[in-house]
Parts: C-alpha cells; structure tokens; sequence
C-alpha cells in the first residue's frame, strides 16, 4: 500500500513538473507554472521521505535543516544581478550529488544482481559519475567567471581539442575497465581517475568558452546537470529522478539551440569555445577605433525626445541589471503610456548572462507583459518608431554584425534600432560591450549618448517627465 501511494505521488509530481515547464514557457503563466514546480517539488520530497528506502529519519532532518535555512538566506539576499552565477552554483551540487551518488552505489549496492544487470548498473553507475563531475567543475568555473572572480576570456590552451580528444579516449578505455572488472576493490580504480579526468575536462571545457558565450553556457550546464540527474535516478532505481533529470536536460538543451540560433552560433562551435572576452574589455579591430563624433544628451533632453514621441521602443541589457533600474524605469513607462506614447519592449535571446535575464527583471517591476516583445516580433517595425531607448545594452545592437565580415559577432542577430529616426544609448562610458567588440552605432548620426549610471539617468528622466 506504502509503495502504491509513492508511486501515485512521484507520477502526480512528474505530472507538475511537466505543467510547471509548459507554465514558465510564457510570461503570462510563468508564476503559476513556478508555483507548480514548488508543490511538485514538495510532493516528490514527501514521498521520497516516506518510501522504504529511507529509515534514517534523524540524519535526514539534521542534513534538511542547515540545507532549508542556507537556501532560504541564499533566496533572500542573492541580487538579480547575481542570479546567473547563483544558477550555475546550484547546477554544481546537482553534478556533486551525482558523483557522490554514483560512488555511494558502486560501493554499497542494495540488491543481488544477475551479471547482465551488473553490467548495466555499472554503465549508469560510470556515466552519472562522468557527467556529474563534468557539471560540477564547469559549473564552478562558470560561477566564477559570471561573478567576475575570474577573467571572461577564453583560455586557449595549445592542441587543445586533441587534449580534449585525448581525454575522451582515456575515459572510455577507463569505462571499458571499470564494466569489466567485478571486483569493487579493482573497479574503485578506472572510477576514480574517471572522476578526475572528467571533472579536468569540464574545467578546460568552460575556461575555454569566452564571457560572451555565458548565457548559453549557463542553459548548457542546465541541460548536463539535467541528465547528471537522470543518471543519478538509474543509479537509484527512482523514476521521478529519471523523469525529472530527464525533463531538465532535454529542456535545457533545447533552449541552448534557441540561444545559439539566436547569436547564429552552432551548439559545438560554443562548446568549442574561444569566442568572447571579459565584459568591457577594448577588444580588437578597427570597430573599437573613434569613428566619428560623438553627440552627448542630458536626461532632460533624453524626457524631452521621450515626451514628444509617439512610439519608443526599449531595449534593455546587463547594464540596467546592474544599475537595477527596471522598477524606476516601469514609472517612466506608466507616464509615457498614460501620456498616450506607445511604449514597447524589445528583447534579445541572449542579452544578459542567464536566458531570460531581461524578461524576469521587467516583470519583477511589473511591467505589462503584452509590450514585452522578442527580436523577430519588433525588427520589422523599428523604421517606423520615433525612438530607440537602449539600455546598458552594447553587443545585441550593434550594427557591424551585419555590416563588417571580418567582425567577431558577424552574422549574429541584433536588433536593428538604428532605422529607428532616433536612438539614445545609455552607458557609463564608451567602452566596448561583453564580447569586446566595439560598437560603431556609438557614431551614428541619429544617435545621442547619456552617460551615466542608468538608474540615475532613469530616476532624472522620471523627474523631468512630471506627475
């Protein structure tokens, strides 16, 4: 009867989960569609709890509390801007838990088995414990590189696709070993160096993926600790884990395409690495030489062009993350809207570093959903709106993806605000953007720069646009 009701709870759970992504697909149902992962979340941990396989219930209370209570200080204090490397953390104890788990499995198994059983066990025991590492150390690196604790450019190391082919080799030859051997005291050995190679080459993997990739890179790692997950549930015999792994690593793979079609990168050139540098950096060509002057605008006449237009469309990027200006700039919305302005949204795939940065900024400030609108909706109509508004974005507006071959972004998407009649750029300098290109809409003549730290900048707008 126990084991019934389990099985009910996992499948009513898994059913949410599914409910839970259709949910967070759109804007409109996301909120119910993370409701309904938290309750399904709760049900699995109950039934988890209450199934046979758990007896220990005093250990598990003292692991649940300090967990319960990092998590909430965790929830609680994190910034928006620090959710991209918070995500990644979080994608690192999941790649953890299934290193740990596949040993814990290895070394204590549960049930007498046929050889060809073992056999397969030990597949999903060396397979969870490949991936998990590969997430755990390219999550950390990930982590640190969004936190700005390490440098966003690439690491090209020398020969490395034939060290990274090198690896993959050794690795198989060590599964080969670890298979065949049916002694735990032999196979503790390919398994171990298994572990170590992995999580080196989940290391190199992402050191060599370079800042501007980082958005995908986040998605990538969602996808892997997906199926670390998954892998972790064949281990433990659990179907809800297999499903849910499952769940998470297919849609986070899918959305790597999305973002990869979005910066028209293929998924193994990003893997591949190489592109990008830190955020901010100079960057090379001639795209980063002064190509023209420069027109420079106050926030009263940024309100003024605002005011007297009848359509704005706004763009925002990391910069207005960081300066966390989305809730003055909802103020600033409501009055050009209630001043009869069309006022609308324009979002780019990958601008920010964590896929679907911009939209969760806009609707934490409550902006109306209908007006927030994805690239291919808004390019065609960007000639006929009067204003650009680009905030604190640099690299998903600028021009010379499309005009300039040689350029490091050519061939990438961008929103083309410049056939808007004006554009205001707002930025603290002139400094290239995250992939360290420079941007030569900066000189453009319909193009007025307000320096500044956009929150500031948002704030005297509001206060020249009135009541």
């Amino acid at each position: 009867m126990q084991y019934s009701l389990v099985i009910i709870a996992y499948l009513i759970a898994a059913v949410l989960f599914i409910l839970s992504l259709g949910g967070l697909s759109k804007q409109e149902t996301a909120r119910r569609g993370n409701t309904m992962g938290i309750v399904g979340m709760l049900l699995a941990l109950l039934a988890a709890v209450c199934s046979d396989g758990v007896s220990l219930y005093g250990w598990l209370v003292l692991a649940m509390i300090p967990a319960v209570i990092i998590g909430a200080i965790l929830a609680a204090r994190v910034q928006m801007t620090q959710m991209p490397q918070l995500v990644a953390l979080l994608h690192s104890f999941v790649g953890a838990a299934a290193v740990l788990v596949g040993f814990a499995s290895y070394l204590d198994p549960h049930a007498e088995m046929t050889v060809a059983e073992t056999t397969v066990h030990s597949i999903e025991i060396f397979l969870g414990v490949g991936v998990g590492a590969i997430t755990f150390t390219g999550s950390i690196i990930a982590c640190l590189k969004l936190h700005g604790s390490m440098s966003g450019n690439p690491l090209i190391l020398p020969a490395r696709h034939l060290l990274n082919l090198l690896i993959l080799l050794i690795t198989l030859g060590l599964g080969v070993w670890f298979v065949l051997s049916h002694d735990p005291s032999v196979g503790l050995v390919p398994l171990i160096i298994a572990a170590i190679l992995t999580a080196l080459f989940g290391v190199h993997m992402v050191m060599a993926i370079g800042g501007a990739d980082m958005p995908v890179v986040v998605s990538m790692l969602n996808s892997y600790s997906g199926w670390a997950a998954a892998a972790a549930g064949f281990m433990l015999g659990n179907d809800l884990l297999i499903i849910t792994g499952a769940l998470v690593g297919s849609s986070g793979a899918i959305l790597s395409l999305i973002m990869c079609r979005g910066m028209n990168r293929s998924f193994i050139s990003v893997i591949l690495g190489g592109f990008g540098t830190d955020g901010g950096g100079s960057g090379s060509g001639s795209s980063d030489e002064p190509q023209g002057d420069v027109t420079s605008i106050e926030a009263d006449v940024a309100a003024d062009l605002m005011r007297n237009a009848k359509t704005v469309v706004i763009v925002p990027g990391y910069g207005m993350a960081v300066a966390q200006a989305q809730h003055a700039l909802a103020e600033v919305v409501k009055k050009l809207r209630d001043a009869g302005v069309e006022v609308r949204f324009a979002i780019h795939p990958v601008a920010g570093r964590l896929p679907g940065h911009m939209n969760v900024l806009l609707a934490e400030a409550n902006v109306p959903y209908d007006i927030v609108l994805e690239m291919d909706e808004i390019n065609g109509e960007l000639p006929e709106t009067d204003l650009a508004l680009v905030i604190g974005a640099n690299d998903i507006v600028n021009p010379s993806a499309e005009t300039d071959p040689h350029s490091p972004i050519a061939g990438m998407p961008v929103l083309q605000v410049w056939n808007s009649r004006d554009v205001i750029m707002m930025k603290r300098g002139m400094a290239s953007g995250y992939a360290g290109v420079g941007n030569p809409l900066f000189f453009h003549e319909n193009t007025s720069m307000l320096f500044g730290d956009a929150k500031d900048n948002i704030d005297r707008i509001n206060a020249a646009l009135g009541n």
